[in-house]
């Protein structure tokens, strides 16, 4: 299953405070031992939502708003993509998050959710819809390379 692992704003990232060295050290370690068990797929830092742009659509209508946004907690400032057998190897993975390792960063908040895949979508994601949503992936995976 896929999961992605949501790392929640908080005062400092909407301040736009960067990470320290030893931050940044321990995370990349703990990027690497996620690439060496084959659990990593994505993740990156976000800016702070006061270089963010807002899009509501209501009534046929877009309002763009500029940030920054209240609710700070509400906020995402940074996220991994994850590949895990289980809810439960996410949360083992998660746990050991260097945030509170005399980095500085204390009190943070993760989020887990499990991303869908196709078969939960039933019958309503139709064959050619199924066709579709590979040749994306397909001509998405060529430009990554």
């Amino acid at each position: 299953m896929r999961v992605m692992v949501i790392i929640k704003a908080n005062a400092d990232s909407e301040a736009g405070v960067m990470p320290s060295e030893k931050i940044l050290a321990d995370m990349d370690k703990f990027n690497e031992e996620l690439v060496n068990a084959g659990i990593w797929i994505e993740g990156e830092g976000l800016h702070p939502t006061s270089k963010a742009k807002r899009v509501k659509f209501s009534a046929g209508k877009r309002l763009v708003t500029d940030g920054p946004f209240a609710e700070t907690r509400e906020l995402i400032a940074g996220f991994w993509i994850w590949k895990v057998k289980s809810m439960d190897e996410a949360v083992e993975w998660v746990k050991r998050i260097p945030f509170d390792d005399d980095g500085g960063m204390s009190d943070e908040e993760i989020d887990i959710r499990p991303i869908f895949d196709a078969e939960d979508f039933g019958t309503e994601l139709t064959p050619e819809l199924q066709k579709l949503r590979e040749r994306i992936r397909t001509k998405d995976s060529k430009l990554q390379e």
